[in-house]
């Protein structure tokens, strides 16, 4: 004979609660974990000198924007951005077909005029001359000379030279645009001596003197640079209220002009809580530390600061005064017992 399905249930459920009356309690998560052998740090109070991060930008110390001083069609455009140039090598040369005429002038007027001289000096030896008139000469001569010098002058203007050793960064013309002063044509910039430019705002511009020297970061670069406040604008931006400080930079072979930087700039003193970085442990968005209490490993959450050195500040989360795990804290959890070297 069959017995129904609810006389099966209740037996099944019955035999299970008997089983369960003899079993014993599971150990909790924190008694089964095992001892770590760690080393602890007191975390301490330490003084510094507080500082405020501007931006700036890496800039040539020096560069020229190179013009031409006479009006003129472009007819050799020597030179391309990245080329390395020396001093009063020929970058570009100007049509100037008048100025070649009046310098051919000029120098048939002189011929004349110095042809009329020594023959009014041999008169003059001979006492035929007049005084007035050998000096009218003379006269006569030097304006013709001086008319030379300048058409040679202007000739000499048809070159583009460059003004110093550096490297082309910009080409702003071409051959057959139209030369003339005040239209730019290169841009010239020399690469071996860089600085960085940052505008500094008014609350703190007053603790910067010329001399000093303030730590750079780069973001290619993995160490500072020390930079030498060289130039601090007498006035203010009137749109940003900053000043723009000028840093000279050491000669650096990976620095590149336009590269983007950082200058920290002293406040003034401050204080904060100071930890060796391997006590902070970072899990997803969230850093840790574990503090040492009656021998285990209390985790709290904590709010970091800057970082100097191998150190690190924590802004909250721990007190001056306790004990934090400063090595093989990544692997530990909330109350494992801790064995303290």
């Amino acid at each position: 004979m069959r017995h129904p399905l609810p006389v099966v249930a209740v037996l099944v459920c019955g035999a299970l609660a008997l089983a369960g009356c003899g079993a014993k309690p599971r150990p909790t998560s924190a008694e089964s974990l095992p001892t770590v052998t760690v080393r602890q740090h007191t975390v301490e109070r330490h003084e510094r000198t507080a500082t405020e991060d501007v931006v700036g930008t890496v800039r040539a110390r020096l560069r020229a924007v190179i013009e031409a001083k006479i009006s003129g069609k472009i007819d050799r455009m020597i030179v391309v951005p990245g080329r390395k140039v020396r001093r009063g090598e020929l970058l570009a040369s100007i049509e100037a077909r008048e100025i070649q005429a009046r310098l051919d002038q000029a120098l048939a007027v002189r011929r004349q005029a110095e042809s009329d001289l020594k023959r009014s000096d041999s008169l003059r030896e001979q006492n035929i001359l007049a005084p007035s008139d050998y000096d009218a000469a003379q006269s006569k001569f030097r304006v013709a000379d001086a008319a030379v010098r300048e058409a040679e002058t202007l000739m000499g203007y048809t070159r583009v030279d460059a003004p110093f050793d550096g490297v082309i960064t910009r080409k702003l013309a071409d051959v057959g645009d139209l030369a003339a002063p005040g239209k730019p044509l290169l841009e010239l910039e020399d690469s071996r001596t860089l600085r960085l430019e940052a505008d500094v705002p008014e609350a703190v511009v007053g603790t910067l003197r010329l001399g000093d020297r303030l730590p750079v970061h780069l973001s290619t670069m993995a160490t500072e640079l020390q930079g030498v406040v060289s130039e601090i604008a007498p006035a203010a931006d009137p749109g940003s209220r900053t000043f723009l400080v000028k840093l000279d930079l050491p000669d650096t072979p990976s620095l590149r002009a336009g590269q983007f930087g950082r200058v920290s700039v002293p406040v003034g003193p401050t204080s904060a809580l100071r930890v060796p970085v391997s006590a902070v442990v970072v899990r997803g968005q969230m850093e840790l530390v574990f503090v040492v209490s009656d021998g285990k490993a209390r985790l709290r959450i904590v709010k970091t600061g800057k970082r100097i050195g191998d150190e690190i500040e924590l802004v909250s989360g721990v007190e001056a005064g306790e004990s934090l795990v400063v090595d093989n804290a990544a692997g530990l959890v909330d109350g494992q017992p801790l064995t303290v070297r």
